[in-house]
């Protein structure tokens, strides 16, 4: 079992920068992938980006990849998602999620909303 704990949500105005937070216990962190998803209202959830807890390689939606940075803190037990140059389509409910490396996501955050005004 893996637990994740989101923080850091919050309103923001247009070009500014978040940080979220994603903490988590339980099993060896080493063998995941952590990752990043968004939904917005009326809106199907969409990847953000992830990072291989191991080794730090990271990779991102196309729309995300020049504003968004995920990084993680060995020490802490937590990944980030560094957002900048905000714009209101943003606005969303961030989830924190878990993978085993080449298998799907089962554990999920409770998510963080973030809103983004104009």
């Amino acid at each position: 079992q893996v637990q994740l704990v989101e923080s850091g949500g919050g309103l923001v105005q247009a070009g500014g920068s978040l940080r979220l937070a994603c903490a988590a216990s339980g099993r060896t962190l080493s063998s995941l992938v952590m990752g990043w998803f968004r939904q917005a209202p009326g809106k199907e959830r969409e990847f953000v980006g992830n990072i291989r807890w191991s080794s730090g390689i990271t990779q991102y939606a196309a729309p995300m990849k020049d504003r968004f940075t995920i990084s993680r803190e060995y020490a802490k037990n937590t990944v980030y998602l560094q957002m900048n140059t905000l714009k209101p389509q943003d606005t969303a409910v961030y989830y924190c999620a878990a993978a085993f490396v080449g298998q799907a996501y089962t554990y999920w955050g409770q998510g963080t909303q973030v809103t983004v005004s104009s």
